[in-house]
């Protein structure tokens, strides 16, 4: 029996969350902007899913994901602060990533030289 899950439209949201996340770490590895916080993203980006997916298998019928995780919190369970820290810090890496490239456009456009994409 399925019990109580979240809505698909999260779940498009979500997992696009963490698609672009681990992008824009693989091409600011690619592009050999930073060295250590896309690798520490990347490892968020695979492990929070699998932690979370192996941890909810057992939860209760009448709760979801969400409801889950916010228990496991309140009890003081490893993996969902484990999540939570990885969540947090997947958000500042999306952020950071978008007001850098925003202010290097910006710089790009008032030098007067054309954004090639950092090639």
């Amino acid at each position: 029996m399925i019990g109580a899950t979240l809505p698909a439209w999260f779940w498009a949201v979500y997992y696009f969350f963490f698609l672009t996340t681990f992008g824009t770490a693989a091409w600011s590895i690619g592009m050999k902007k930073h060295k250590w916080l896309p690798i520490i993203a990347i490892l968020f980006t695979v492990t929070i899913p699998a932690v979370g997916m192996m941890n909810s298998i057992g939860r209760a019928d009448e709760m979801n994901e969400f409801d889950y995780l916010i228990r496991q919190l309140q009890q003081g369970a490893r993996w969902s602060l484990y999540s939570v820290i990885g969540y947090f810090f997947l958000a500042g890496w999306l952020f950071f990533f978008v007001f850098n490239s925003i202010k290097r456009l910006r710089r790009a456009g008032r030098s007067g030289i054309e954004y090639d994409g950092g090639e």
